[in-house]
């Protein structure tokens, strides 16, 4: 049975995240593919793809399904301390990281990184090569 991505955000939302935290944000930072690091407000609650995005970090490719779980473009790379604080990955998600370039033990699809108050002062790593999944069919 093929979940839809929004299925998967929402559910890991209700599970994962307080209602409590609405409109608070964290302080984040992003090193893009040039080692550049970003600093990042980021909305609880929303995913690591659109902080990215809505922060104006200009990674070129980056999230180019926008977030419907059929590329790897936004592959992340987090701290072990990081990684292992986060719940596990779904199938589909395991399934498209599969398919990344540079894949790391701490791998992750930003478009499914929700964020949660622990998130402060993280850094989320871009890796210098991409793959675009989509490619491949």
């Amino acid at each position: 049975m093929y979940l839809s991505n929004k299925l998967i955000l929402s559910t890991l939302s209700k599970k994962y995240l307080s209602t409590s935290n609405d409109d608070k944000f964290v302080k984040l930072f992003v090193t893009d593919r040039h080692g550049e690091t970003h600093e990042a407000k980021a909305k609880i609650g929303t995913n690591m793809l659109d902080v990215i995005i809505d922060n104006k970090i200009d990674i070129d490719g980056f999230g180019a399904c926008e977030a419907t779980l059929s590329c790897s473009t936004c592959h992340v790379i987090l701290s072990k301390e990081s990684y292992e604080s986060l719940p596990e990955p779904v199938d589909e998600e395991n399934d498209m990281l599969d398919l990344a370039f540079g894949l790391t033990p701490t791998s992750r699809l930003a478009c499914q990184i929700i964020v949660g108050n622990q998130m402060e002062n993280w850094t989320f790593v871009v890796p210098k090569d991409v793959h675009d999944a989509r490619q491949d069919i």
